[in-house]
């Protein structure tokens, strides 16, 4: 089994594990179809977005998946170089889990920010990612809020 950086080469690739994660995550059967919509801008977002993706290959076949996207914010003391990151889509087959590959990935993806002058890493954790993140050293923010949009 080998964990990489994804690059443009892997976009079928990252297209057919993004949606496996989505059909997985959001209790969908395995023939779901998915909007045009969200099939379009998540290929746009592996292609052109501000982002580093790993892969887990086995065999030839992606078992797993991690995301950062990196934001320029306005400089702050706490963040004076004003470069956060937003760690998301952490995901490995079900078959594979327990084994430390998301932890391998999300490692990747830390260095890779630490490496781009990231300061800080965000992160939306489901329940059963929560031990993983603490793990890595993560812990819960109660300080932020959002206002959804959609």
């Amino acid at each position: 089994m080998e964990i990489r950086k994804a690059n443009a080469n892997d976009i079928e690739t990252l297209m057919e594990i993004r949606l496996e994660m989505l059909r997985v995550v959001n209790n969908l059967s395995a023939d779901a179809v998915f909007d045009k919509v969200i099939v379009d801008c998540s290929r746009e977002y592996f292609l052109h977005g501000n982002q580093t993706t790993v892969l887990a290959i086995d065999g030839g076949k992606a078992i797993g998946c991690a995301s950062i996207s990196y934001i320029n914010i306005m400089p702050t003391f706490d963040h004076p170089t004003g470069k956060r990151a937003h760690l998301m889509n952490v995901y490995t087959n079900k078959e594979y889990q327990r084994q430390g590959i998301g932890k391998k990935m999300v490692n990747m993806l830390i260095e890779e920010a630490r490496k781009k002058g990231c300061t800080e890493i965000s992160l939306d954790a489901t329940e059963q990612g929560r031990f993983l993140y603490t793990q890595l050293g993560f812990t819960a923010n109660e300080s932020g809020m959002v206002l959804n949009l959609k």
